[in-house]
C-alpha cells in the first residue's frame, strides 16, 4: 500500500508547476514595478489637467470674444461665462448659445472658470480656475492657471 500512496503523488513526466517561492518572487518584481512606474504616471496625469485646463482657457477666450463680435462689448463682471450659456436680456444680438454644454465652462478638478473683467496687465479680461487647490498661486497640479501671458 505504502508504495501506492507514493506513486500517486508523483507527477508524471512532462507536467510541471511553480513552488511557492518561485510564486513569491513573481510577485515581488510585479510589486517592484509598480513601485518604480506608479509615481510617474501620477505626475502625468496631475500635468495632463494643468494642460486641460489651459485649453479649455483658450477654447473659452475664443468664445469670448466671439460674444464680444456679436455684442459689441465683453460679458460684465456680474454676466461672468454664465452669459455663454444663456442669454441676457438683450436677445436681439446674442448669437448663442456659445458653449455647447454649461459642463465645458468647469475646469478639470470640477469648478466653474473664473472670470474677471477688466483682466491683469491691460488686458481685457481675465478667465482663470486656482488649480487643484482652489486656492491663489500654489504651483504643480495647484498652479492658477489663467488666459494672462505666460512667463518664459
Amino acid at each position: 500500500m505504502l508504495a501506492r500512496s507514493r506513486d500517486k503523488q508523483k507527477r508524471p513526466e512532462g507536467e510541471a508547476g511553480y513552488t511557492l517561492i518561485e510564486l513569491l518572487v513573481v510577485l515581488a518584481v510585479l510589486a517592484l514595478l509598480a513601485v518604480a512606474i506608479t509615481p510617474q504616471f501620477i505626475g502625468r496625469f496631475s500635468k495632463a489637467k494643468v494642460d486641460a485646463a489651459r485649453i479649455q482657457i483658450d477654447s473659452l477666450v475664443s468664445t469670448v470674444d466671439t460674444f464680444y463680435l456679436d455684442m459689441g462689448r465683453y460679458p460684465t463682471q456680474e454676466e461672468g461665462l454664465d452669459i455663454l450659456w444663456r442669454a441676457a436680456g438683450e436677445g436681439r444680438s446674442w448669437n448663442g448659445p456659445y458653449v455647447r454644454k454649461p459642463k465645458n465652462l468647469v475646469d478639470p478638478w470640477g469648478r466653474t472658470f473664473l472670470y474677471r473683467r477688466p483682466g491683469t496687465n491691460q488686458m481685457q479680461f481675465d478667465i482663470y480656475t486656482l488649480g487643484a487647490d482652489g486656492l491663489e498661486g500654489g504651483s504643480g497640479e495647484d498652479e492658477d492657471v489663467g488666459s494672462w501671458p505666460q512667463e518664459g
